[in-house]
């Protein structure tokens, strides 16, 4: 029977020949140019519809940006003064790093065979059991999706917060702020920065990678002016060494051992993006290698960033009991102009943390919307048929990124309610995407890595320890970022993350019980086998044999768990 013919029929009792199998390396091979990424997305089971515009070099670029160093460490340094101060800001930082750094490598080689804008939730689909493919997948894709989205709020609303807090760097002549912003305005600046950059991830789609190499020069131009400035001013005198790294005095009430844990809130919010630009895998001429190199190449550039920009703060650091009792919960902007004496100078100083604050944002609701897209693609959101659609004029998924821009200015109404919302956020979506990142390690794990064996980004003998290390630091942050920044709590101080991701749950759950558990079916897999006939074979099977055995439609969206 031809393999046409099989197809149709559904006949491979046990999956296609081995001569129709991907392999890893098929999947996951450095190609010539941007077709063969197609015909690689093809193989995969998707049809391209995004333009490759970037390389290597823009994607790590981008994945910089999404962090945003030093930006995302300065509007949640709040969190680690308050729970200890220098020791919980540098060796917090130092700590988190060498962390993610295992949690970049661990995603990376699973994204070296399967490189899709699904990104965790195709590889959990992928590479999961038969019997729990499509709750495994499902239940990671939606988290996703949530934590691609709130994480952009967070980094919003942080940017709200903080332009307040820089424009108050000038005050009045009884020493008041100057702008003593009320709930509604700060919203108001909320909804004014996440229409902006919801225009310039839509309208300058494709000058986006032009951005993000700009964001690199301009960090670090604003690095070595913050660097060089308040050091040598330092109005207030400088502090010794053995402060700035060794000074602990936590203020938060918990416990110190706890207190420094809970202050890794700043770190692991700054590092969070790490997965989300797995997201843009169909916009890179070679996704299977160019992803994972950018991915582990940011962390390192984050690191050594990060140590650059809060090493001189601690050396200047003014009272930490002033710092933490600030109304906006922002201290940077009272560390520079402490340091430089005038508040001219300080917003000088302040200015290229505010533009970074702006194309963070834009990278995040750029990658919140392809990942959004991607999961809708495959049926998994309510009214996916809008969704899943791309605009053609603008060559990007307008639907996705408009449905995620409201879900964000909805979810900022909470700050009506809690003046701590902000962290609601920020907990919300480390926690989400925390969790999409664990699932396809632990799956990956639990098969003993097969999936995984000639992958085109090997981590060979370190592959386990890396593995290990991102697993444990997920079962440790879920719960530690469900806690309030300090203690007692009242109703407008607590942490609403949990309340947040359970609605959410919830919903996700809903829906599967509701219309996925019978129609939901997945990813594309029939053709797999078909298209990669063409490609170059190679030793091992990245795709088991259940998997590529053709299934009707009508019988996948029958078919339960």
């Amino acid at each position: 029977m031809s393999t046409t013919a099989a197809k149709a029929s559904g006949s491979y009792a046990a999956g296609p020949p081995d001569n129709l199998r991907p392999r890893s390396h098929e999947l996951g091979g450095e190609v010539a140019s941007a077709s063969d990424g197609d015909d690689l997305l093809n193989a995969l089971g998707y049809k391209a519809e995004l333009a490759r515009t970037r390389s290597t070099w823009h994607v790590a670029f981008m994945s910089f940006v999404l962090a945003s160093i030093p930006y995302g460490l300065a509007t949640t340094l709040y969190y680690p003064l308050q729970n200890g101060g220098p020791v919980v800001v540098i060796w917090g930082w130092v700590i988190i790093s060498a962390i993610i750094l295992c949690v970049a490598a661990s995603l990376g080689e699973i994204t070296s065979v399967y490189p899709t804008a699904g990104g965790v939730y195709y590889q959990t689909f992928m590479i999961a059991p038969a019997k729990y493919r499509r709750v495994s997948a499902y239940i990671c894709g939606w988290a996703y999706v949530v934590g691609n989205i709130t994480i952009t709020l967070a980094v919003n609303f942080g940017t709200a917060l903080f332009f307040v807090a820089c424009v108050n760097v000038f005050q009045n002549e009884d020493g008041s702020d100057i702008w003593q912003a009320e709930t509604y305005q700060i919203f108001l600046v909320f909804l004014a920065i996440t229409l902006l950059c919801n225009a310039i991830s839509a309208l300058g789609n494709k000058i986006l990678p032009l951005l993000d190499t700009f964001a690199i020069v301009w960090t670090f131009v604003g690095l070595i002016c913050i660097l060089v400035t308040i050091l040598v001013v330092a109005k207030e005198g400088r502090h010794s060494g053995a402060y700035a790294f060794g000074h602990f005095e936590p203020t938060s009430g918990w416990p110190k051992g706890w207190a420094f844990c809970v202050g890794l809130l700043h770190a692991g919010y700054a590092t969070s993006s790490t997965g989300m630009i797995i997201s843009m895998c169909e916009e890179v001429q070679r996704p299977a290698t160019q992803v994972p190199k950018a991915m582990v190449i940011t962390i390192v550039i984050n690191a050594i960033g990060g140590l650059v920009f809060m090493i001189p703060l601690m050396f200047v650091l003014p009272d930490i009991a002033m710092l933490v009792a600030l109304p906006s919960g922002q201290p940077v902007p009272t560390i520079l102009k402490s340091a430089v004496g005038s508040s001219v100078g300080a917003i000088c100083l302040l200015i290229p943390l505010m533009v970074l604050g702006i194309l963070c944002g834009t990278a995040c609701t750029t990658a919140a919307s392809r990942c959004t897209w991607a999961f809708a693609r495959d049926g998994a959101i309510p009214g996916a048929r809008w969704w899943k659609e791309v605009h053609t004029g603008l060559d990007l998924p307008l639907n996705a990124m408009m449905l995620s821009m409201v879900i964000q200015i909805l979810l900022g109404v909470i700050y009506f309610g809690s003046s701590a919302a902000f962290n609601a956020f920020s907990g919300v979506g480390v926690i989400c995407l925390t969790i999409s990142y664990a699932v396809p390690i632990a799956v990956s794990m639990i098969e003993k890595r097969k999936h995984v064996i000639g992958a085109k980004f090997p981590l060979g003998k370190f592959g386990w320890f890396c593995n290990i290390i991102a697993l444990a630091w997920s079962f440790f942050a879920v719960p530690l970022f469900c806690m309030p920044a300090y203690i007692p709590v009242s109703a407008g101080t607590v942490n609403y993350a949990p309340v947040v991701f359970v609605g959410f749950t919830s919903v996700s759950l809903a829906w599967y019980i509701t219309w996925g558990h019978k129609n939901y079916a997945g990813p594309p897999t029939e053709q797999v086998g078909e298209d990669v006939a063409t490609m170059t074979t190679g030793a091992a099977s990245a795709i088991p044999g259940d998997i590529k055995k053709p299934v009707p439609v009508e019988e996948s969206l029958g078919k339960k768990d």
